[in-house]
């Protein structure tokens, strides 16, 4: 029996892939949980085979060590991901040398269960697009602009990023404007979500 940990963000769908999951008789679903700090301890309760989680919710920066310190995460390990996560994927990707596999967030539930598997089994699992996304992508953004996103990102007016930078209130505006258009965003807190949740900035 291959028991599974989700750490999913979002009701639905760890609800939908659970039932997918638990529908096979070698699959068992030991816990569901939807934020990043119960992953650790549902781990160490549950110790399961294959953890299914959300980049969203798997830490980059400070990652959970549970076995080995030579491991970043417990055990094997699918991460799914969106298109636009690239540059949060690609820091998974270089960083840790452990079992990992990575499939796009927008799979069918099969895929998901194929994935367990053969994870479980010590088989490699990547979505071959997402992973050459991932490490082929750059940033849309310009130096200055990536300076200028960080510092709003932290919740500075126009006045303190222009004196931060040394530069004028309206050429700030012009990058915050550019950096919106970039993202597809609608309003500059859209746009500082969307690069951090590409991990474009901090």
């Amino acid at each position: 029996m291959i028991r599974v940990l989700l750490a999913l963000d979002g009701a639905l769908v760890r609800g939908s892939i659970a039932f997918v999951l638990s529908a096979e008789p070698d699959i068992e679903v030991v816990a569901e949980i939807q934020q990043a700090d119960q992953i650790g301890p549902a781990w160490q309760a549950t110790r399961p085979d294959v953890t299914v989680v959300d980049l969203d919710l798997y830490e980059l920066d400070d990652p959970p060590r549970y076995e080995s310190q030579d491991c970043a995460q417990p055990g094997p390990v699918l991460i799914l991901a969106a298109a636009r996560q690239v540059a949060r994927l690609r820091r998974a990707l270089v960083r840790d040398t452990c079992m990992l596999g990575f499939l796009s967030n927008d799979v069918a539930p099969v895929r998901v269960v194929d994935a367990v598997r053969r994870l479980a089994r010590g088989e490699p699992v990547a979505d071959a697009d997402l992973v050459v996304e991932a490490l082929t992508a750059k940033t849309p953004f310009t130096t200055r602009e990536l300076e200028v996103l960080e510092i709003a990102a932290q919740g500075h007016p126009v006045a303190e990023i222009a004196a931060q930078l040394a530069l004028s209130p309206g050429t700030v505006r012009n990058h915050l404007s550019r950096v919106t258009v970039k993202t597809g965003a609608r309003t500059r807190i859209d746009a500082v979500r969307i690069a951090r949740e590409a991990g474009w900035i901090s």
